[in-house]
């Protein structure tokens, strides 16, 4: 599961501890006007990055996975 859109069910290791540290301020955020405002504002960030480069592939080095010497 890649980081940055938490389900219910999240995963072990890096990004399901982001995913679970999303999902907490999602919930904690309906009662808590700072972490909700924080929330929605690391969500506009991240719609920001993803808006701002859609294919990373353009662009990218040629992968050398599977070249041999």
């Amino acid at each position: 599961m890649p980081s940055g859109v938490p389900v219910g069910t999240l995963a072990i290791g890096r990004s399901g501890a982001v995913n679970a540290a999303l999902l907490a301020a999602a919930i904690l955020g309906a009662k808590h006007p700072a972490i909700r405002e924080a929330f929605r504002k690391l969500r506009a960030e991240q719609t920001g990055r993803v808006l701002a480069n859609p294919d990373p592939s353009i662009g990218a080095a040629p992968s050398k996975k599977g070249k041999r010497a």
